[in-house]
Protein backbone atom coordinates (compact mmCIF):
# COMPACT_ATOMS: atom_id res chain seq x y z
CA UNK A 1 0.00 0.00 0.00
CA UNK A 2 1.09 3.42 -0.91
CA UNK A 3 -0.34 7.01 -1.32
CA UNK A 4 0.58 10.28 -2.99
CA UNK A 5 0.80 12.97 -0.04
CA UNK A 6 1.45 16.65 -1.16
CA UNK A 7 4.02 18.31 1.40
CA UNK A 8 6.14 21.55 0.24
CA UNK A 9 4.38 22.16 -2.34
CA UNK A 10 5.08 19.10 -3.90
CA UNK A 11 3.83 15.38 -4.52
CA UNK A 12 5.63 11.98 -3.17
CA UNK A 13 5.28 8.37 -2.74
CA UNK A 14 4.51 7.59 0.55
CA UNK A 15 5.05 4.00 1.24
CA UNK A 16 4.93 2.32 4.87
CA UNK A 17 8.59 1.76 6.74
CA UNK A 18 10.12 4.58 3.66
CA UNK A 19 12.66 7.29 4.36
CA UNK A 20 11.03 10.50 2.41
CA UNK A 21 12.93 13.65 1.94
CA UNK A 22 10.78 16.77 1.98
CA UNK A 23 11.03 20.64 2.36
CA UNK A 24 11.31 21.81 6.22
CA UNK A 25 8.48 20.48 8.53
CA UNK A 26 8.66 22.05 11.90
CA UNK A 27 9.60 19.35 14.43
CA UNK A 28 12.77 18.02 16.57
CA UNK A 29 13.75 14.24 15.32
CA UNK A 30 11.35 12.18 16.80
CA UNK A 31 8.04 13.89 16.37
CA UNK A 32 4.73 12.09 15.28
CA UNK A 33 3.62 13.76 11.98
CA UNK A 34 0.04 13.46 10.34
CA UNK A 35 0.20 14.47 6.62
CA UNK A 36 -3.33 15.09 5.64
CA UNK A 37 -3.16 15.93 2.35
CA UNK A 38 -3.50 12.98 0.30
CA UNK A 39 -4.45 13.16 -3.50
CA UNK A 40 -3.62 9.26 -4.00
CA UNK A 41 -3.93 5.76 -2.38
CA UNK A 42 -3.05 2.53 -4.05
CA UNK A 43 -4.14 -0.59 -1.76
CA UNK A 44 -2.71 -3.26 -3.88
CA UNK A 45 -6.42 -3.64 -5.85
CA UNK A 46 -7.84 -0.51 -6.48
CA UNK A 47 -6.51 3.10 -6.74
CA UNK A 48 -8.66 6.06 -5.00
CA UNK A 49 -8.26 9.67 -6.44
CA UNK A 50 -8.70 12.81 -4.54
CA UNK A 51 -10.27 15.84 -6.08
CA UNK A 52 -8.54 17.39 -4.42
CA UNK A 53 -7.77 15.21 -1.25
CA UNK A 54 -8.77 11.93 -0.55
CA UNK A 55 -11.34 12.47 3.02
CA UNK A 56 -10.10 10.75 5.93
CA UNK A 57 -6.86 9.46 4.48
CA UNK A 58 -3.66 10.09 6.58
CA UNK A 59 -0.24 9.45 5.98
CA UNK A 60 1.30 8.98 9.70
CA UNK A 61 5.06 9.78 9.43
CA UNK A 62 8.25 10.81 12.23
CA UNK A 63 10.87 12.84 12.09
CA UNK A 64 14.16 11.41 11.42
CA UNK A 65 16.27 14.34 10.89
CA UNK A 66 16.65 17.76 10.17
CA UNK A 67 18.93 19.22 7.76
CA UNK A 68 20.23 20.72 4.79
CA UNK A 69 20.47 20.07 0.93
CA UNK A 70 23.70 19.71 -1.40
CA UNK A 71 24.87 23.42 -1.82
CA UNK A 72 23.44 25.29 -5.30
CA UNK A 73 26.07 27.90 -6.87
CA UNK A 74 25.05 30.39 -8.79
CA UNK A 75 26.93 33.25 -10.82
CA UNK A 76 26.68 36.56 -12.34
CA UNK A 77 28.75 37.83 -14.72
CA UNK A 78 28.93 40.97 -17.38
CA UNK A 79 31.75 40.70 -19.81
CA UNK A 80 34.15 43.27 -19.73
CA UNK A 81 32.65 45.64 -17.18
CA UNK A 82 34.49 43.90 -14.07
CA UNK A 83 31.35 42.87 -12.43
CA UNK A 84 31.49 39.33 -11.12
CA UNK A 85 28.92 37.99 -7.92
CA UNK A 86 28.87 34.63 -7.10
CA UNK A 87 26.40 33.35 -4.18
CA UNK A 88 25.42 30.03 -2.96
CA UNK A 89 22.17 28.44 -1.62
CA UNK A 90 21.68 25.24 0.90
CA UNK A 91 17.29 24.57 1.05
CA UNK A 92 16.74 23.42 4.27
CA UNK A 93 14.95 19.38 4.65
CA UNK A 94 13.88 17.34 6.53
CA UNK A 95 13.77 13.19 6.38
CA UNK A 96 10.80 11.78 7.35
CA UNK A 97 9.96 8.18 8.12
CA UNK A 98 6.47 6.54 7.24
CA UNK A 99 5.04 4.77 10.06
CA UNK A 100 1.52 3.96 8.22
CA UNK A 101 -1.10 5.06 5.50
CA UNK A 102 -4.57 5.21 6.42
CA UNK A 103 -6.97 4.57 3.34
CA UNK A 104 -9.86 7.06 3.98
CA UNK A 105 -13.35 7.10 2.64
Amino acid sequence: MYAIVKTGGKQIKAEKNGLVIVEKLEGEPGTKLDLEQVVMVHDGKAVKIGTPFIAGAIVKAEIVSQGKAKKINAFNYKAKKNVRKRWGHRQPQTTIRIIDVVGGK
